[in-house]
């Protein structure tokens, strides 16, 4: 495939993605208050572009028009949820960052009150 051909493709990708997104993306902002739904940061039309639709179910395709699969976050907690994801895909654990390996046992503080008290 010739390089031309390739950059086609991909630009065509884009912006097909960047209609589907424009779709969803303005039913979300009539729906919903603009408000982070994880850091609760307020957005007005100044800073509205650091405002995303996140997919609930993580399937960019499924837009019902009720806003039952979406939910608006910052940019940055957007990324942290997707981060989260994929960490949860690649390494397993259980939903809510709960992991199957091993937990910590030591506890710096287990024998502070009996050193307190030797002060005394």
């Amino acid at each position: 495939m010739s390089h031309s051909k390739a950059h086609q493709i991909v630009a065509e990708a884009r912006r097909q993605k960047e209609e589907r997104e424009k779709g969803y993306r303005e039913q979300a902002l009539k729906l919903f208050p603009w408000i982070c739904g994880r850091c609760a940061r307020e957005f007005d039309h100044k800073n509205l572009r650091e405002l995303t639709v996140h997919h609930t179910n993580h399937n960019h395709d499924h837009n019902p028009a009720d806003g039952s699969n979406w939910e608006l976050l910052c940019l940055y907690c957007h990324d942290n949820e997707h981060q989260r994801y994929e960490e949860q895909t690649r390494f397993g654990g259980k939903a809510g960052g709960e992991s199957k390996g091993p937990q910590a046992t030591f506890n710096p503080f287990a024998d502070l009150k009996k050193m307190l008290q030797k002060d005394e």
